[in-house]
Order: C-alpha cells, then structure tokens, then sequence
C-alpha cells in the first residue's frame, strides 16, 4: 500500500478546525468589543479603559486554542506514523520480511513522533502571542482613528470601524508572513503546518518500517496536476539514505532461483537508476502540503515505472485558481463575523454566493477539478 499526505489529510483537518473556530471567536470577540457604546460620546474614552478586558478575552481563547492543538497534533501524528506504518505492513506482505515487520510492536510514542510534536509547539509558539498583539493594536488604530472621523470625513464612527474590521477579516487574524515572506490567515496557516508534519509523520512511520527490515529503495508516483516543485521526482526511484545526486546502483533482484538453481548460481542482480535520495527529494519540495504524490516500496527487477495520468484541458494552474476561489469565500464568511450591522452582513454574505457561484463555474469548465467544500467553510460553520 503506498503511502502519501492524503493518508494524513483528514487528521490535519480536524486539528486545523480548532484554528478557524478560534479565528471566527476572535474576531466577534474584537467586533463585539467594538460595537458596544459605539453611539456614546464617551466611546473613545470608554474602549481606552476596555483594553484589559479586550486582552484578556484574547489570551483565554488563544491559550485554550494552544493546549488544544498541541494535544490534539500530538494524538494525530501518533495515529499517522501508526498509519505508516501499516502502509509498510501491506506492501511486504507478501514477503517474509511483512511477517516480521508485522510481529513488531512501535509504541505511539516514538522517538520520530515526538520530535515532529516537539518542532510543531516550538514553530507555532510565536503565532500565539502574535494574535494578541495584532488584535489589540488593531483595536487601538479603529479607537483612535473612528473617534474623530466623523468630522473630518464625514463618515460614521461606525462606518470607520465596520471599514476596518473588514479589512482585518479579509487579511485573517495575525496575518502572519512565514521565513519566505508569504503571508497567511491564521486558519490557513496553521492548516498547512499542520498538514504538512502530519503528512511528515505518516511517511516517516513507512519509510522507518522500511528501513527497519532492510528495504532501501522507493518509487515515487505518477500524480495528475503535478506541481513544478515535484514534477523532476514523478516515476523516480529514490534511496531512503544516502548521498543525494542521481546514480546507478547494482542490486539483487527481487526474485530469485530456488532449489538446485539457486545452490549453483549467483544470486541474481539488476541496474536501478536511483534519482537521489528521499531527504534530497523532500528538502527541494516533494510531499509539501496538497501533494497529490504517493510513496511505495521499489523491488528491484519486478517494479515497473508508473503510467502517466493525462488530464486534458486542465493544468496545475486551474487547481491554483480554485485554491483562490476558496480563499476569496472564506475571506467574505469572515467579513460576515465581522459585520457590525445588517448592511453589513447584508453585503458580505453577498460577496459569499458570488464567488460559491465563481467554484461551481470553475469546477464546471475543468473535468479534473473537484469542489472541496470543506476548504470553503470556516471556523462553526463547517
């Protein structure tokens, strides 16, 4: 059975609902605190005097979102390192190496386990105290700002405010920018983090099962709407250690003489191309986030290159631009959290049935191309 991030993706899903249910709390917690005495003369006064209540609403949510998620990422990488594992177990099944691996007993705590639960909780720490900040110096600039607007520009303090606040919902919570400079919601940007170390976790769990009876070789697939990053690794077989740099390797072929064959011959032995090695693969894209490639085990001198898959009249950009539809509805269900009034909420859910209106046509016009409606939802309405 091969093995790829799909074996992991619903365990991801899960985890990442704790994320767009904190981000939808956060931003009716900001709007509600925005909201309340907005016709007072007094508002400005009052929501300077607000910030300690505003702050601590914010650090409950993101705290308790912190204990979840650390906890509920550490049960999912155990179960998809398990679910590697297994992947490994069907495909030596029919040798005799299956029925060893089988026999072995990996505790879900394993060494691989927690060290991919450890850089998780160290690489998302500074997420946290991020969306405190970012709310709280939103909600200072809308004070300031909507306090006296009215007589400059002749807008409402509340048309100031709501005009802010979509802003916010269109950018998500901590907009916050990775090491290459892309920025994310907070709800996406976990979702990929944590799709990416659980589908980290289900491909070391069979990789390591591998390693573990002495099979050194992979085969990647063939997947359809492959992206550049990965396309150079479509079909190759790759070495599960080593150096990187493709190479040819002499090996003993899969299947061998038996009887009176075998006690007067050498075993024999194959020419594989080796693409490089999997570490080499992984660090220059292969098994990133919605990969659509999958892993399996390479016998050599029995295991054949995998078919093409062709798609005609649809491309890896056509998948790219429903990835943007889906960011566009998400951005609007936000803007409708963060409505301050009907018209509000009015426009923004709108702006929703647009662009669900945009994926149907989409999907509509590429054959290939399948409506995840899970990607569209956020936080409680999903």
């Amino acid at each position: 059975m091969a093995v790829s991030p799909a074996l992991a993706e619903d365990l991801a899903a899960a985890v990442a609902m704790l994320y767009a249910d904190a981000e939808i709390a956060l931003i009716e917690i900001l709007r509600d605190a925005l909201v309340q005495g907005i016709d007072s003369p007094r508002w400005a006064e009052l929501k300077l005097r607000s910030i300690g209540d505003l702050r601590e609403a914010v650090e409950t949510v993101t705290t308790a979102l912190q204990d979840d998620a650390n906890g509920a990422v550490a049960e999912a990488l155990a179960t998809a390192y398990g679910r590697g594992r297994q992947a490994a177990v069907a495909e030596l099944g029919a040798l005799d190496i299956g029925r060893e691996l089988h026999a072995r007993r990996i505790l879900p705590g394993a060494p691989a386990v927690d060290r991919l639960a450890a850089s998780y909780a160290a690489d998302t720490r500074p997420l946290y105290q991020r969306i405190t900040r970012a709310i709280l110096d939103l909600f200072r600039s809308i004070t300031s700002r909507a306090a006296g607007t009215q007589l400059l520009t002749g807008i409402t303090r509340r048309q100031a405010s709501q005009r802010a606040l979509d802003e916010f919902a269109r950018r998500g919570v901590a907009g916050f920018v990775d090491s290459a400079g892309r920025s994310w919601e907070l709800a996406a940007y976990a979702e990929m983090a944590v799709r990416s170390v659980t589908a980290r976790a289900a491909i070391d769990g069979h990789i390591d099962a591998m390693a573990e009876v002495g099979q050194g070789l992979v085969i990647v697939s063939n997947a359809p709407l492959e992206c550049p990053l990965c396309r150079p690794w479509e079909g190759e077989v790759l070495a599960l250690s080593g150096p990187p740099g493709p190479r040819t390797v002499r090996t003993e072929h899969t299947v061998q003489p038996t009887g009176l064959r075998a006690a007067f011959r050498p075993p024999a032995t194959v020419a594989v191309h080796v693409a490089g090695s999997l570490p080499e693969a992984r660090a220059a894209g292969l098994f990133h986030p919605n990969c659509r490639h999958s892993l399996s085990l390479y016998l050599p001198g029995v295991t054949t290159r995998p078919p093409d898959h062709p798609t005609p009249g649809t491309t890896y950009e056509d998948t790219q631009r429903q990835r943007a539809i889906e960011r566009h509805i998400r951005r609007w269900k936000r803007a409708e959290a963060a409505a301050m009034d009907d018209a509000a909420r009015t426009k923004a859910r709108a702006k929703v049935r647009e662009w669900q209106a945009a994926a149907r046509a989409h999907v509509a016009a590429h054959e290939h191309v399948v409506r995840q409606p899970a990607r569209e939802q956020i936080g409680r309405a999903r």
